[in-house]
């Protein structure tokens, strides 16, 4: 415990714990009771929380102690015994943390006036239900915004599960006549495309009650719903039809396609036909179809599609070369979305396809002007696409003695690495992130960032170390975004078979942000996030002996057999950094089954990846590798030149590593 003790020397110095409860200088007498507190929450034994309590009173993390034992009760507790907690550990996570969690609560309960008298309080402002359940006191005091509903819709519509604040104030706001039934319909359409069927429920049941019993047969079974009527007379008999449209389009495209062509497509107004068009669109996009784009094409208006098909049908019309296409349906998207790096660059690539004239090609440079940097994949393509290439940033001012001890100061960050040092990681990252991000308006300003950030980099806490300094605005660290741990074993081990060494960089940085002992839902554990395997058939390919799974949390031997299976892959897919990242993501029979059809650009290759977690993978990972590589040799490097193109494997060659797991 003396790495902690160390994290916890200025918390002493300064007496920044809560002055209720005088620090125990030998805090890992304690450390064990947290543990046991953290797991009796998690199984949620109000006995046991509150019989270990006392034992966490002066302890470093005694605020998550406490918020445990409250937490636990809540529906319970008095309103006084809440607003002690809060008074106790005021400014904390933990206080803000319950106040959330009994914002929730008094909102589910309708008490508007507890409510209102709390709200003002919240610092954190970022849960979509608080937020709608704010708005709708707004609107019942007469004091809402001019975008009320603009407000609530988009929160109701970001929330992909059922919850009980937006969709209560979408009810109200609908009975107002603030929201529109398209508006509460759009909702239902979005639940049956998430198959979130109790989303689509409780938006059916505020627009059209008498409709439940019907919806049951159109999520059940949509194509013997379709097939068994003859007519769709009326709104809600439409939108019944639609979303049995929907819903069978998310599993069989082509069937809806026939559906709508054939049959349904008269009895729907022209908003819902594309909208229509433009699942089954996004649903052969997705299964890599050569009729997507032709699917989107029946889409007479773009405007009426999200924003999130206005992407599927960017990505059709790209793999179809379509660029008037591609620029159209960015065009069409709102806001946020003609904003993202990723439009903006396609939306710039398309101005420059074909005939390109003096005005789209000033155009299409100054979108490019607007995103170029080394921050990311588009980013760095946009760099290229200027003629640039992608260098290391120059380093920020030297950050001074007073700056860093203010961040070694800091009770939130304190507790946070303290929390994470300790093996309550979850709770750690929560309190860190809070502390970084939340806690003031807007974050902590850049200087405090870096700080911050420095102040994980020299604990070994290597992601909040990149998290935070990625969350700089003017300046760029590289040496915090990109630190590069165990460098000469990394170095070393991928030199030795043959991999750059940036690319194993990349990797790492996406997979674990090197955490060592990191460990993913699926069971891939360590830096490199090894399957155990993966990791037993790899060890026999290279001839590892008397390798057993419990090894692949040692980081030698998991940077070993991760560098390993990582050029398997690379030789089975001939030298391809996007393929080879694909394959270490989500396995290579898919990026096997990916590569087929027309020869493609890497970059529209990557952005056509039909999983979404694959696809962001991909595309950091080669980010992260271009600037690990300027980084590591000084020279100005470039992103297109590990991209190249994809296409189908030639048959004429043999496949190298055909059993590769």
């Amino acid at each position: 415990m003396q790495f902690l003790r160390a994290i916890l020397t200025p918390l002493v110095a300064a007496t920044l714990l809560a002055a209720t409860a005088p620090l125990v200088m030998a805090q890992n007498r304690g450390d064990d009771t947290l543990l046991e507190m953290q797991q009796a929450f998690r199984k949620g034994d109000r006995n046991k929380l509150a019989q270990l309590l006392p034992a966490a009173r002066g302890h470093a993390l005694e605020p998550w102690a406490a918020y445990w034992e409250l937490r636990v009760r809540l529906g319970e507790a008095s309103p006084q015994e809440i607003q002690a907690f809060m008074q106790r550990y005021a400014g904390t996570y933990q206080e803000d943390r319950l106040r959330n969690d009994w914002l929730l609560l008094l909102g589910q309960r309708r008490d508007w006036g507890q409510f209102a008298d709390q709200h003002p309080s919240y610092r954190m402002s970022d849960d979509r239900e608080v937020r709608c359940y704010a708005l709708l006191i707004d609107q019942i005091k007469g004091t809402a915004p001019a975008t009320v509903a603009e407000d609530v819709r988009s929160n109701w519509y970001a929330i992909r599960d059922a919850d009980d604040g937006c969709t209560h104030a979408a009810r109200e706001l609908y009975g107002y006549k603030k929201l529109s039934a398209l508006d509460v319909w759009r909702k239902a359409r979005l639940g049956v495309e998430a198959n979130r069927p109790r989303v689509v429920r409780s938006a059916v049941e505020i627009v059209s009650p008498e409709s439940l019993p019907q919806l049951k047969d159109v999520l059940d079974a949509p194509s013997k719903y379709l097939l068994s009527r003859a007519t769709a007379a009326g709104k809600a008999r439409q939108e019944l039809v639609l979303l049995a449209l929907l819903k069978l389009a998310t599993s069989d495209p082509d069937g809806a396609a026939y559906q709508l062509e054939n049959k349904w497509g008269v009895h729907l107004s022209a908003e819902e036909r594309n909208w229509a068009w433009g699942v089954i669109g996004k649903t052969a996009a997705q299964k890599l179809a050569s009729n997507a784009h032709g699917y989107f094409a029946n889409v007479t208006k773009d405007s009426d599609l999200s924003d999130d098909l206005l992407g599927w049908k960017v990505r059709a019309a790209l793999r179809a070369g379509q660029w008037k296409a591609v620029g159209k349906a960015v065009d069409a998207m709102g806001p946020e979305g003609r904003q993202d790096s990723t439009w903006v660059y396609w939306k710039a690539r398309s101005l420059l396809a074909g005939r390109v004239t003096d005005a789209e090609r000033a155009e299409a440079r100054q979108l490019l002007e607007g995103i170029a940097g080394t921050r990311g994949f588009y980013e760095q393509l946009a760099l290229e696409e200027l003629g640039q290439r992608i260098t290391t940033p120059p380093a920020p001012a030297p950050l001074t003695a007073e700056e860093k001890a203010a961040a070694r100061a800091n009770p939130g960050l304190n507790r946070a690495l303290y929390a994470i040092l300790l093996g309550l990681r979850i709770e750690g990252v929560r309190e860190w992130n809070y502390t970084t991000n939340l806690h003031q308006s807007g974050g902590m300003p850049d200087r405090e960032l870096l700080a911050a950030a420095d102040f994980a980099c020299q604990r070994e806490v290597w992601d909040r170390c990149i998290n935070t300094s990625e969350r700089t605005k003017g300046v760029v660290d590289v040496t915090q975004r990109f630190p590069m741990p165990f460098r000469s074993t990394v170095v070393e081990r991928a030199q030795g078979i043959g991999i750059d060494p940036a690319y194993v960089y990349g990797l790492i940085r996406q997979e674990s942000r090197f955490v060592m002992d990191a460990r993913s839902h699926v069971g891939a554990s360590g830096l490199m996030q090894v399957m155990p395997a993966t990791a037993r058939w790899t060890a026999k390919k290279i001839g590892l002996t008397n390798f057993t799974p419990d090894q692949i949390t040692d980081r030698d031997t998991n940077i070993t057999i991760g560098t390993a299976y990582l050029k398997l892959a690379l030789d089975d897919f001939a030298g391809s950094m996007p393929m080879a990242a694909a394959a270490y993501n989500a396995g290579p029979g898919r990026p096997r089954s990916w590569r087929n059809g027309p020869v493609l650009d890497a970059a529209i290759w990557a952005e056509n990846v039909p999983f979404a977690e694959t696809r962001d993978y991909v595309k950091k990972v080669l980010s992260n590798t271009t600037n690990y590589a300027a980084m590591l040799t000084g020279q100005p490097q470039s992103l297109k030149s590990r991209l190249g193109t994809i296409g189908p494997r030639d048959a004429a060659l043999p496949e190298v590593n055909k059993d590769l797991p």
